[in-house]
């Protein structure tokens, strides 16, 4: 099975990127399935039904997400809709939505970090080891675990190696190049990054954090235009035997986008 794991969308220009070169990928590169972070896709913060949709007809299998699930508070009530769209598993019982969905043998976890994050949560490693214990023995397992800190994900990483294909961090939107399969045959890599505008800060409008470092006044961060979008990505390659990691590498791509 081959799966192209994909960084957090920001905005327009992040779902132009996806439009355009989603296609492409997945004939050129042979993917099997496609899990995408949304949870910015919408204006830069949030996720709507119409964007979760159209997403999913362009072939995106699996939609994760992280601390900004909520910001569009219209589209709450869908994450208890039945369809592949998560939100972190560790947010406290009765939160809703779900963190895990099963497709056709794929089992996709989400999980969120602690450290510098602006929540409280659960503690993802236990209930990683809950949501593990669920999983059919027969299902090869992929986690997005969103959070801030690289140690925390390279930590989780190594507390899931040999038990789960992948572990993959979302959140900042900058992508690293540790990518690895861990001895237990677990792949990783601390941060895929992003499908956003290039020149921006992560996703933003440039002038616009720069006046927020410059000041430390609160500011509006409006995500940025194009005229280029990047896609940041990892393909997973897994053994549906073993269920383990065969190979991980990175799949990074640009495109020209409408303003």
């Amino acid at each position: 099975m081959r799966v192209l794991m994909v960084g957090d969308v920001v905005g327009r220009p992040g779902r132009d990127a996806l439009q355009q070169l989603l296609p492409e990928l997945r004939a050129s590169l042979a993917i099997d399935r496609i899990i995408v972070n949304g949870e910015n896709a919408a204006a830069g913060r949030g996720l709507t039904e119409q964007i979760a949709r159209q997403m999913l007809r362009l072939g995106v299998d699996v939609i994760t997400s992280g601390n900004h699930i909520f910001d569009v508070r219209e589209f709450v009530p869908a994450l208890d809709n039945d369809w592949p769209v998560l939100r972190p598993a560790n947010y406290p019982p009765g939160t809703p939505g779900r963190g895990m969905v099963r497709i056709d043998g794929l089992t996709v976890i989400n999980l969120m970090g602690r450290t510098f994050m602006p929540m409280p949560l659960d503690d993802p490693f236990r209930v990683a080891d809950e949501l593990l214990d669920q999983v059919p023995a027969d299902d090869i397992v992929l986690v997005d675990f969103h959070a801030e800190a690289t140690s925390e994900k390279q930590a989780i990483a190594w507390y899931l190696d040999g038990r789960v294909a992948g572990v993959v961090g979302t959140h900042t939107h900058v992508p690293t190049a540790d990518q690895r399969i861990l001895p237990g045959g677990t792949a990783m890599c601390t941060d895929l990054g992003m499908c956003g505008a290039r020149d921006s800060i992560i996703g933003d409008d440039v002038n616009a954090v720069l006046h927020r470092f410059l000041t430390s006044m609160p500011t509006r961060l409006p995500v940025a235009d194009g005229p280029v979008a990047v896609l940041n990505s990892v393909l997973i390659e897994i053994d549906e035997q073993t269920h383990r990691a065969v190979s991980i590498e990175r799949v990074d791509r640009e495109c020209l986008v409408s303003i």
